[in-house]
């Protein structure tokens, strides 16, 4: 059996690693660092598994630029894991890259069914069947994490598949085949619904993030002690010691645009609570960045702009909303960034210095989303509204 992945992000060279321990994979895209780096048996993004799958399976994968590839003939399924950015002049996903690739692929005699992992709007999956004329095309929703994608991959939370039929079943089977985990359900449903839980779930996240970073605003108006207040809530079964470290605000590629899609999704539904989500999330970050003014400093340190621990990407990070605001409420401050991901001396005019010591002695306060044991011993300089050093 032979797959096309299309997408060389996390979610498409995950799926590919999970599909090659049983079929012949190609990976395609049009980055030709991506490919390159593929090609040359290296990983393009940090993962612990997946470097390590390129270290013990050498030349298993393959990639090729999109446009060159010649016939779609020899494929049976092509799985498409391209962006699709949330688009605020439109308020709506940007599709066209998916549009682009189904069309390049049609064009070279595609006969395989088609498994969209990009996440998209609620109702796109049956528009893209009509307006490209072509049925075999089934929504199935990811669910992982930046820097464990393919142990998300490999022990999925539940597989959802957007397809009733006996073609759904045949890709649930395909998924379930090939996972570590058998303690999984595989949900099926219609596209729609299947559309309907990624946002859902992600939207869900967002506002549990968004109410521990209330209870942290209240605590630091009032001067309580939030560990406490938060174990002390949590300490409930029915709401869980989890995904409650309070932050900056939620950020990175998904919980953004995934609140913001769903949102513009509710246009014509009386909601209250969606719509909070995503006002909370600004609220919060004009909040810190107020906190942050009034330490009446002249140099903030930025300590790393990625989101999350082993994590190497920073689309979208809260930190760049942090320094807007902040430069709106006193632009006399300036910044310097720690971020060793970034080998030029400047990132967007900003200073970046990547030596850790010469970084804390250069700044009159370190601003970490995210605190790192590197940071504890001189934490009476840090400001940050991490407490249990987690990513969630």
């Amino acid at each position: 059996m032979n797959i096309l992945v299309v997408g060389i992000g996390y979610v498409g060279l995950a799926n590919a690693i999970v599909f090659s321990k049983s079929y012949n994979v190609l990976l395609a895209d049009i980055s030709k660092e991506k490919i390159k780096s593929i090609n040359d048996n290296l990983s393009p993004i940090q993962d612990d598994l997946i470097n390590s799958f390129f270290k013990k399976n050498p030349n298993k994968l393959k990639a090729i630029d999109i446009n060159s590839l010649k016939s779609c003939e020899e494929f049976d399924y092509v799985i498409i894991a391209v962006s699709t950015n949330y688009k605020e002049e439109i308020n709506f996903f940007d599709t066209s890259n998916i549009e682009k690739v189904l069309e390049n692929l049609i064009s070279k005699k595609l006969r395989a069914t088609v498994i969209i992992k990009s996440t998209i709007p609620i109702g796109y999956t049956e528009k893209l069947k009509k307006q490209f004329q072509y049925k075999n095309i089934i929504f199935s929703p990811e669910f992982l994490r930046e820097g464990y994608a393919l142990y998300d991959s490999l022990n999925p939370s539940r597989i959802i598949i957007g397809d009733k039929s006996s073609l759904g079943k045949e890709i649930g089977e395909l998924f379930y085949k090939n996972i570590d985990s058998k303690d999984v359900k595989v949900f099926y449903m219609d596209s729609k619904e299947a559309e309907s839980v990624k946002l859902f779930s992600n939207t869900y996240l967002a506002m549990r993030v968004s109410f521990f970073n209330e209870v942290d605003s209240y605590a630091r108006v009032y001067n309580l002690n939030v560990a406490d207040i938060i174990k002390g809530v949590c300490a409930d079964p029915r709401i869980g010691n989890y995904y409650n470290n309070p932050s900056f605000g939620y950020g990175g590629y998904c919980l953004p645009k995934d609140t913001k899609q769903l949102l513009a999704s509710f246009k014509e539904v009386p909601n209250c609570l969606i719509s909070s989500i995503v006002e909370s999330n600004i609220i919060r970050k004009q909040f810190i960045a107020k906190l942050i003014v009034k330490n009446n400093v002249k140099i903030i340190g930025i300590y790393r702009l990625i989101m999350k621990h082993k994590s190497d990407n920073f689309r979208s990070s809260v930190i760049f909303d942090i320094m807007q605001f902040i430069k709106e409420y006193d632009k006399n401050i300036n910044f310097i960034i720690y971020e060793p991901l970034i080998n030029e001396r400047k990132f967007e005019n900003i200073r970046i210095e990547n030596n850790l010591n010469r970084f804390l002695s250069s700044v009159d306060l370190v601003v970490a989303n995210r605190l790192e044991e590197n940071l504890l011993g001189v934490k009476n300089k840090v400001f940050s509204s991490d407490l249990f050093l987690t990513d969630c």
